[in-house]
């Protein structure tokens, strides 16, 4: 029976996992779907605890306070939706659990003894990723550049045809530029 288990965890377990422990402040990159949208969200904060160790049904919960709010997320360690995860620096506690942040306001939250380090892990296929998501992007902004001049084109078209002047298409005015380049030079050569 455990080996029926550990073969189906074998597909959903990262190889890359993150070493964490109470008190690193980390930054959490995750992979958020808004209808067809997706986009790269950052959660900023410290790790309160962690739970389940590696395996797959492990999680660790960060802690950030934005304008007075403390907000609290328990990520899955082997969620596919996790792109990367940041060590910005890791500071010393005693506990396991620091449940105790939650009562703390201002400069008492703060911790006296900081370490600076700095540590990334990241899924191979995370940057491919990234870069989908980048051209995905792209894609819909030359798709949008595209059709307001499509649709610049017809109001201009429109405007002409009701101000009573005769309507050129983009090509037609290109031909006509060429035909007048070629006329100038023609008077250039006979001026010679």
């Amino acid at each position: 029976m455990n080996d029926l288990i550990k073969t189906v965890e074998a597909k959903y377990i990262k190889k890359n996992i993150p070493n964490l422990k109470a008190g690193d402040v980390v930054k959490v990159h995750q992979k958020i779907k808004e209808g067809s949208k997706e986009r790269i969200q950052v959660f900023e904060g410290i790790v309160m605890k962690i739970r389940g160790g590696k395996s797959l049904s492990g999680t660790f919960t960060v802690r950030r306070v934005t304008f007075g709010i403390g907000i609290e997320r328990t990520f899955s360690l082997h969620t596919p939706t996790i792109i990367k995860i940041e060590k910005i620096k890791s500071i010393k506690v005693n506990r396991a659990k620091l449940y105790y942040l939650r009562d703390l306001i201002g400069k008492k939250a703060k911790k006296r003894k900081e370490f600076k380090e700095f540590e990334i892990w990241e899924e191979p296929e995370a940057e491919k990723e990234e870069e989908k998501l980048k051209e995905n992007l792209e894609a819909e902004a030359k798709a949008k550049e595209e059709a307001k001049a499509k649709e610049q084109e017809e109001l201009d078209k429109k405007f002409a045809a009701a101000k009573g002047a005769p309507v050129e298409s983009s090509e037609k005015s290109e031909v006509k530029q060429e035909e007048e380049k070629k006329d100038d030079d023609t008077k250039k050569d006979a001026g010679k």
